[in-house]
């Protein structure tokens, strides 16, 4: 099969198309006939080597985080699917390379694909629907009433975030550039701050919770915003304890990250507030329940540009560039 293989770590390096075996889907997998992938910030960092302390991947290796395409074979215990269901999912860690013709993929990460949307709309929801569905509802708890901050509401993240907000009734403010200004709004925030013209933290209060992603000084910010027991959930760090604990890492690496959250976490503590720090997992069930919201409109995949297969490290390049209005994915040209 085809593949884009990440030969060695390196900012901006590229990958090379490449003949690999068709992988052979392990008890409890299934093996995915890839039609469309996303691309994303992560894939970015880790081709970067920023995470090979968390995600030691030793190269050459294929990069890919969200897939959508049809079931091709299963493997041994396999019951939720059958061969010719189309599907999407967000590999988990260790299991990763989407940037290819075919992926196995254990069938917990796996969910049906919506109805009503394309392969390349599918490829594209995954990681970053899964990201905001565990921040506001398995950890925020948001529910009709509470106010939410999210910051970039034009990014990946934000676009899925905004729309699973107001779903669970909150009131939503974001942060956005003037060009993803009318988007964030037809997707339902409620307050759109100009971040660079606006100061946030001088324009909001009251806030249940913040759903950061960006520098340290805006987290730092955000945290003045919440109401007394309000949460700040980061996505860029820093990562915090329980982060560690849940990883295993070493005393060493925990004694690490302890230090490099201690400012942040103070600073929540003396305000009555919590800090936590999320690195999304792989759920199938998690996005089953994506699948509900997107088949019953209350949620809408949002595409900035889909690029051929072939042209994955200009994808890549442009996903850099930081500019992005929801998802970049790449498409395999694919009959049927």
């Amino acid at each position: 099969m085809k593949a884009f293989v990440l030969e060695r770590y390196g900012k901006g390096e590229a990958m090379r198309l490449a003949d690999l075996p068709e992988p052979i889907p392990g008890p409890g997998e299934v093996l995915i006939e890839v039609h469309a992938a996303g691309v994303n910030p992560l894939d970015s960092k880790i081709r970067d080597g920023a995470f090979k302390m968390l995600l030691p991947y030793k190269p050459p290796f294929v990069l890919g985080h969200d897939v959508a395409g049809r079931v091709v074979r299963i493997g041994q215990g396999v019951h939720r699917f059958a061969v010719g269901d189309e599907v999407y999912a967000r590999p988990r860690d260790g299991h990763i390379g989407s940037l290819a013709e075919f992926i196995a993929v254990p069938e917990t990460d796996v969910a049906r694909k919506p109805r009503n949307i394309t392969m390349e709309e599918a490829a594209s929801l995954p990681l970053t629907a899964l990201t905001a569905w565990q921040v506001l509802v398995e950890r925020g708890h948001v529910a009709p009433g509470h106010k939410v901050l999210i910051h970039a509401g034009s990014g990946g993240v934000g676009v899925m975030a905004i729309q699973i907000a107001k779903h669970c009734g909150a009131t939503v403010a974001t942060t956005a550039g003037s060009a993803g200004a009318d988007l964030v709004r037809s997707l339902g925030a409620d307050t759109v701050i100009d971040y660079r013209s606006q100061n946030f933290a001088s324009i909001l209060s009251d806030q249940h919770l913040v759903l950061a992603s960006q520098d340290a000084e805006t987290l730092s910010r955000s945290v003045d915003v919440l109401r007394p027991g309000g949460l700040a959930i980061s996505l860029s760090g820093p990562p915090d304890p329980d982060f560690a604990r849940a990883l295993g890492l070493n005393w060493l690496m925990r004694g690490v990250i302890n230090l490099l959250s201690l400012r942040i976490r103070r600073k929540a503590k003396a305000r009555g507030v919590d800090y936590q720090f999320l690195f999304m997992r792989a759920d199938g069930e998690q996005l089953g329940e994506i699948t509900k919201l997107v088949e019953t409109g209350a949620i809408r995949p949002v595409l900035d540009r889909v690029f051929p297969f072939a042209e994955v490290n200009e994808a890549l390049a442009y996903v850099d560039r930081g500019r992005a209005k929801g998802k970049v994915v790449v498409t395999l040209a694919r009959k049927g």
